[in-house]
């Protein structure tokens, strides 16, 4: 399978996927590492493909989004787009409710 075959299957069979540097456990920079902090403080279930283990999904994710930055999130098999994106509509209360309006189930608020 092509870097662009796994890419697009990734993106296709999660609901929630992140490529990102590392894993979710262990991101593997700053930008990766706020992503996953959002998403989990939120409750969203996702899936992830670290990038720095294959240099030809590291790059083909830039030319499949036409965005030159890693991480990205797909929903849905859409685009969202990478931190900034992420962490603004985090920042603005627009996260939790994009994630409602597209199906994704979320854990239960902390209060």
């Amino acid at each position: 399978m092509s870097a662009q075959e796994t890419i697009k299957n990734a993106i296709d069979t999660n609901d929630v996927m992140l490529f990102m540097k590392g894993t979710p456990v262990f991101p593997q920079c700053g930008f990766s590492s706020t992503v996953t902090q959002i998403l989990n403080y939120i409750g969203v279930e996702y899936n992830s493909l670290n990038v720095l283990e294959d240099q030809d999904i590291r790059q083909g994710i830039k030319d499949f989004s036409n965005w030159p930055t890693i991480p990205q999130l797909y929903v849905k098999g859409e685009f969202v787009g990478g931190c900034d994106i992420v962490k603004d509509m985090f920042e603005q209360g627009e996260l939790r409710e994009f994630f409602e309006e597209n199906g994704i189930e979320l854990a239960a608020a902390e209060e």
